[in-house]
C-alpha cells in the first residue's frame, strides 16, 4: 500500500522519535524512555544541545519537562497548581535538584518567581495564567537567559497568548519559534524561545548544530552508502 520509502518515514518516527509509544501511552518520553517536554521535537532538540549544568531553572507548569530539566541543569523549581497532579509529581518526581511547589491560580501563582529572591537563566510558561507569568519573567529572568513559551501559536485564537507575547517582545528578547510536531499529538503545534540579546550559553559539543534524531548525517559513511543504495 505504501512505498518503501514510505514505510521507512514511519518506522523512523516509530524508533527514533517514539511517536507511537507516546501517543499510544499518553506520555512524553523518547525512544529511551527518557523523560522530555510536551514541546516541538525541533525546540526539544535545539535546547538538549547546551550546557546547563550551571543554570538555574523556574518553570510555570510542571511534568516530564521538570525531570527533562532536572537531568540537565543546576536546580529546578517547578510551580504545579492542580493539588492532585502536584501530589503525583511530589511522589513519583525524585531528584535533589527539583523543588516541586504547589500554589493556586490566584496572584501567588505568577509571583511565586519572586519567592526566593533570585533571577534565573531559564524561564519556562507552560501552566496556567500565561499572560501573567510572561509578564514576571521578564522581571526575573537572568543576563543572558531565556524564557521559553510551549503552545505560542495560539496567539492565532487567545487574548491570553497575545499578552504574553506583547509582554515578552516589550522587553526587547529575540523570539524564535519552532514549529513541528511534538510527543502524543498527531498533529503540529509552536514552541517559542525568547532570548536575552546577550544569550551566551555554551554547547556541549564542538560544533552545532548536532545531527538530530533520524538524520542521515549521523551515520557512518558507509552507513549512509548502503542507504542512498537501499533508497534509490
Amino acid at each position: 500500500m505504501y512505498s518503501d520509502k514510505f514505510n521507512k518515514f514511519i518506522e523512523m518516527w516509530r524508533k527514533d522519535f517514539a511517536i507511537e509509544r507516546t501517543i499510544d501511552e499518553k506520555v512524553c518520553i523518547d525512544r529511551d524512555g527518557n523523560p522530555i517536554p510536551w514541546y516541538t521535537y525541533p525546540a526539544i532538540e535545539y535546547l538538549s544541545q547546551f550546557d546547563m549544568s550551571d543554570k538555574e531553572i523556574f518553570e510555570f507548569g510542571c511534568g516530564n519537562s521538570s525531570l527533562f530539566w532536572a537531568d540537565r541543569a543546576k536546580k529546578v523549581t517547578s510551580i504545579e497548581d492542580n493539588p492532585t497532579w502536584f501530589q503525583k509529581w511530589k511522589e513519583n518526581f525524585i531528584r535533589d535538584n527539583l523543588d516541586i511547589r504547589w500554589r493556586d491560580e490566584g496572584e501567588g501563582y505568577f509571583n511565586a518567581i519572586f519567592e526566593d529572591n533570585k533571577k534565573y537563566d531559564v524561564i519556562i510558561v507552560d501552566g496556567k495564567r500565561r499572560a501573567d507569568c510572561a509578564r514576571t519573567a521578564v522581571q526575573a529572568l537572568n543576563s543572558g537567559g531565556l524564557i521559553i513559551l510551549d503552545d505560542s501559536d495560539r496567539i492565532n485564537t487567545s487574548k491570553e497568548y497575545v499578552d504574553a507575547i506583547n509582554h515578552l517582545k516589550k522587553a526587547d528578547l529575540l523570539q524564535v519559534d519552532f514549529y513541528g510536531f511534538c510527543p502524543m499529538n498527531n498533529y503540529t503545534k509552536t514552541t517559542s524561545l525568547f532570548f536575552s540579546r546577550d544569550f551566551r550559553f555554551q554547547s556541549l559539543y564542538t560544533i552545532q548544530p548536532i545531527n538530530g534524531w533520524g538524520n542521515l548525517w549521523s551515520m557512518g559513511r558507509k552507513n549512509r552508502k548502503e542507504f542512498f543504495r537501499n533508497n534509490q
